[in-house]
């Protein structure tokens, strides 16, 4: 039965103008193939209008005091290769998150409650919209965090600042990984502006083009994962956190099969 129910999925998901009875928003087509490198960036600086989403409406904030604890889950291979919500492209192994009103590219600081372990994340992405989920991590973010076997965590999120538009942060923000019970940082040579009394994007309005509109990929009940087999013999060593531990690298791991409450990647076009 859930063989049946996951290849249904699938075929859903690929279909660019079908329309979730509930949510009532349509597909994000997937524009990178499995297998193929995701480009990086590309995408553009995002707050959004307030929307509404399964009958509840969300209102985007740029809040640099933002302080928040909840449940977190993943999402993984049903949406990798697709677009998010401010038009970058979702890759499963990057360090990334959606929220349902955060700015977007922005850093978040999100700890993991159980474990202590925090890390700095991307938030390029709108959910999660199933229950009161607080924040959708990667695959590979939740496998740092250390509850990728279990599906979700109890976690704190912090607002930390704006990200870069272009190009690849992954390496840096994995390295920013705390399993001491110190509080995830971005280094002190970051380029990047950190949260501040000052706006998201000071005297800028968003870049999106006025005309476009970023489709949303389709919902799930779950995201299957494949167990992890033999690393190859040509892969990397695992990178450390400070305290020495190895850092797993992305795939799929063994354990409970994950549990997403992304739902959509983004908002309708009114909620732009």
């Amino acid at each position: 039965m859930l063989a049946a129910l996951a290849l249904a999925g699938c075929s859903v998901a690929d279909k660019l103008s079908t329309i979730d009875p509930e949510l009532g928003v349509s597909a994000s087509p997937k524009v990178v193939a499995d297998g193929d490198p995701v480009p990086k960036g590309g995408g553009y600086y995002k707050l959004g209008k307030p929307y509404t989403i399964g009958g509840k409406q969300y209102v985007p904030q740029d809040n640099p005091n933002y302080v928040a604890e909840g449940t977190a889950s993943w999402y993984g291979k049903d949406f990798h290769g697709r677009k998010t919500a401010n038009g970058e492209i979702f890759d499963m192994a990057s360090v990334s998150a959606a929220h349902k009103t955060l700015p977007m590219p922005s850093y978040v600081r999100v700890t993991n409650l159980a474990n202590k372990r925090s890390i700095i994340v991307r938030v390029n992405n709108r959910g999660p919209y199933v229950g009161d989920r607080l924040i959708d991590l990667s695959y590979r973010t939740a496998e740092l965090l250390g509850f990728a076997g279990n599906g979700v965590a109890r976690v704190r999120v912090e607002y930390v600042g704006r990200a870069p538009i272009d190009g690849s942060d992954d390496t840096r923000l994995a390295m920013t990984l705390r399993d001491d019970g110190k509080p995830a940082e971005l280094n002190g040579t970051s380029n990047v502006m950190v949260a501040s009394a000052r706006s998201f994007v000071p005297d800028v309005k968003e870049s999106a083009p006025r005309n476009q509109v970023v489709p949303l990929p389709l919902s799930r009940p779950y995201d299957l994962g494949e167990s992890a087999g033999a690393p190859r013999a040509d892969a990397p060593a695992p990178a450390r956190t400070p305290s020495g531990t190895a850092v797993a690298a992305a795939g799929w791991s063994q354990g409970a099969a994950p549990v997403s409450g992304l739902g959509y990647a983004g908002v309708p076009a009114d909620g732009r």
